[in-house]
């Protein structure tokens, strides 16, 4: 059974940085690339960040360039999410995925295992 596990999340300042862990198992972590998404209050879940099945390669929505990054071990069995300098509008659940595609897409519909999701809050 392939389980993702997401122990972190919680409340930060404005201008504050949190990292976010995924803990895979049940799955062939190397085999697979890693997405992290988000949903904010009545929106939907939006692509946040991709990285490749080596963790060589990565891809970020334009909203978290340069403030986000995304990490992959492949020994740990687990995916990082680095935010820096966060804002507000980066309130969300954020919720780790999984896939065996190579193509880096950032299309929920290409991920086939989704971790419960975490909260993130921005605040002053």
């Amino acid at each position: 059974q392939v389980q993702l596990v997401e122990p972190g999340g919680g409340l930060v300042q404005i201008g504050g940085s949190l990292r976010l862990s995924c803990a895979a198992s049940g799955l062939t972590f190397s085999a697979h690339r890693m997405g992290w998404f988000r949903r904010a209050p009545g929106k939907e879940r939006e692509f946040v960040a991709t990285i490749n099945k080596s963790g060589r390669t990565t891809v970020y929505a334009d909203s978290v360039k340069g403030r986000f990054t995304i990490s992959k071990d492949n020994a740990e069995n687990t995916v990082y999410l680095q935010m820096n300098n966060l804002k507000p509008e980066d309130t969300a659940v954020y919720y780790c995925a999984a896939t065996r595609r190579t193509i880096l897409s950032r299309s929920p519909s290409e991920y086939d295992y989704w971790g419960q999701g975490t909260q993130v809050t921005v605040s002053s």
